[in-house]
């Protein structure tokens, strides 16, 4: 018996990752709750285990009275004399138990309430090791597709995927394996939760973190990025080091770093910018892959007008506006786009008005008298 419980011990202890201690401490909270019940909820029945062999002792204590008046907790002086003559009135004596006397009910509480304080230990391990984890991307399989989300094995528990954040059209099938930022890890009744995304501009980052040596080792720095999921993601990095190219070294030789997380993202396009405080050079980075021509900005307001080409118009606005959506938020700028064409009759709008008005300016004043006139 002796041996098998330590085993049992050991074994669940390596399987669930619990300390031995918490383990044995929930055995002796079981059986002493199971002994208790057999008789009659008496609190002076105790129970101890031995943390090095295993050996469990079960006692019940009695009082030592002048004059019992409960014979479940109390015993006389006389009898208790006979048992350790260096007892006296108020010592305790204690009586061993055998514990065959577990009967069948009792048993099956031991067993109910081992399996609470192991499973309460589980999630209290589960916490500790994914508390601290949020921002972290995490790998694991599909298990299965339920009201409006994945469920996801991470090996000792499962996080939680909500459709809305995956990619769109992303379908993922069971045994499919993926990867996630954790969001968040909350306490629930159920155990810990672990709410994990793919959605989120900084799922991307992460992964240009886990792809590019030079961002986790700080060399290369994300001062910013923006996405709008399975469509584009725009991210601004600069270099603490002048010999480092950071956009190189997010592109990888041959494109094989950035490439690597494109096929993460089912093809997402990426466009990787070199940081500057220069706003005209940084706005013009942003529109990317668009060229522009001219760019006038109001510093005081943050807003800019972008010149391009009549071809680049489109590019540079992108589908839907998405192209200077995620340049406006990228930047921090207002932008308004207009094609050459256009910035062309702007101006020349401008110059006929300004000549309009100078004209009406020299109508308007008054005639100087000649000199035969005033004669």
């Amino acid at each position: 018996m002796t041996k098998e419980l330590c085993h049992v011990i050991e074994q669940i202890s390596r399987e669930k990752g619990i300390s031995k201690e918490t383990m044995v401490e929930a055995l002796e909270s079981a059986l002493l709750s199971a002994m208790r019940k057999k008789y009659g909820g008496r609190t002076n029945i105790n129970l101890t285990i031995d943390r090095k062999k295993c050996t469990i002792r079960v006692f019940e204590s009695k009082q030592v009275v002048a004059e019992v008046t409960d014979p479940d907790l109390e015993i006389s002086v006389k009898d208790g004399v006979k048992i350790d003559p260096s007892k006296k009135e108020g010592d305790t004596i204690e009586f061993p138990l055998d514990l065959q006397d577990l009967g069948r009910i009792a048993a099956q509480t031991a067993k109910q309430v081992i399996f609470q304080r192991v499973r309460e230990a589980e999630r209290d391990v589960i916490y500790s090791e994914f508390k601290d984890k949020a921002g972290q991307i995490v790998s694991g399989t599909v298990m299965r597709r339920e009201k409006g989300a994945y469920f996801i094995n991470l090996g000792k528990t499962e996080a939680y995927l909500a459709i809305k954040d995956t990619l769109p059209n992303e379908n993922l099938k069971r045994g499919d394996t993926v990867k996630a930022i954790i969001e968040e890890v909350k306490v629930t009744s159920k155990g810990p939760e672990i709410i994990v995304s793919r959605s989120t501009p900084q799922f991307v980052a992460e992964l240009f973190k886990m792809e590019v040596p030079e961002i986790s080792e700080g060399l290369v720095i994300i001062k910013n990025i923006v996405r709008e999921p399975g469509e584009r993601t725009k991210i601004a990095v600069t270099s603490k080091d002048t010999a480092v190219d950071p956009v190189g070294s997010c592109v990888g030789m041959k494109g094989t770093r950035v490439q690597a997380i494109v096929r993460e993202l089912r093809g997402e396009r990426i466009d990787i910018i070199p940081w500057t405080d220069d706003a005209r050079t940084l706005l013009a980075r942003a529109l990317s892959p668009a060229t522009v021509e001219k760019i006038g900005i109001n510093e005081e307001d943050k807003t800019a007008m972008v010149v391009v080409n009549d071809q680049q118009l489109s590019l540079a606005i992108g589908k839907k506006g998405q192209n200077v959506r995620l340049a406006m938020k990228l930047t921090g700028w207002d932008i308004d786009i207009i094609s050459d064409t256009e910035y062309s009759k702007i101006r020349m709008e401008e110059t006929d008005k300004a000549l309009e008005d100078s004209l009406r300016k020299e109508a308007s004043k008054p005639e100087t008298p000649s000199v035969d006139e005033e004669q």
